[in-house]
């Protein structure tokens, strides 16, 4: 099932000149990132950087929080092809355990995360429903969902793929691994273990 679901979060279809301008925004942002970080980042100085004025890059991207996310589209796709339609065990395969898929998953979550956590947290404080609003999360909801049903068949599979999602919020991420000094392994190892106890009787 799960190999079945749409690849999300690529631009639509648009003119020339629209995704030109698009083109321009990301990359101005991208090196505005870059170089001075991501709490640095404005829709104004994006719009000087790219040269458009700044209804356009609000038009495109509606926030700070949209603008950031389209930065980290890329990182995004890969990552859903990936576990859509990549090698196994993190992709499909016929003989592979969905348990085994589940921790593929999340360890690739965990370094998708990881990656990209300063600015997947400044998207989420600038709108605190970014992560949820942008197709990604229920794209991870369903695919985790499909592979529940057939680990926990009886089990309410909707609500454990979010409470398996839930440490991947960025800040509480970040906060493990920055103010608490967790290593990424000690976060994966945590992650199995909650994969061992679906796995139980």
């Amino acid at each position: 099932m799960s190999g079945e679901l749409p690849v999300l979060g690529g631009p639509p279809a648009e003119r020339a000149d629209a995704a030109e301008n698009r083109r321009r925004i990301l990359a101005a942002a991208a090196a505005l990132i870059a170089s001075r970080g991501a709490d640095a980042l404005s829709m104004d100085e994006v719009a000087r950087a790219a040269g458009v004025g700044v209804g356009t890059v609000y038009r495109r991207f509606r926030d700070r929080a949209g603008l950031v996310y389209a930065v980290v589209d890329e990182r995004e796709r890969e990552f859903q092809q990936g576990f859509l339609h990549g090698p196994p065990p993190l992709g499909p395969g016929p003989d592979i355990p969905p348990l085994d898929r589940l921790r593929a998953f999340l360890h690739a979550l965990a370094d998708r995360t990881e990656a990209q956590s300063e600015l997947l947290e400044m998207a989420e404080m600038d709108s605190p429903d970014a992560r949820f609003v942008g197709g990604w999360y229920a794209l991870y909801q369903r695919h985790l969902a499909s592979l529940l049903e057939r680990i926990r068949p009886e089990a309410d599979t909707g609500y454990l793929a979010d409470a398996l999602l839930a440490p991947f919020a960025a800040n509480l991420f970040r906060y493990q691994r920055h103010t608490r000094g967790m290593d990424l392994d000690r976060v994966k190892a945590g992650l199995d273990d909650l994969v061992t106890g679906l796995g139980g009787p």
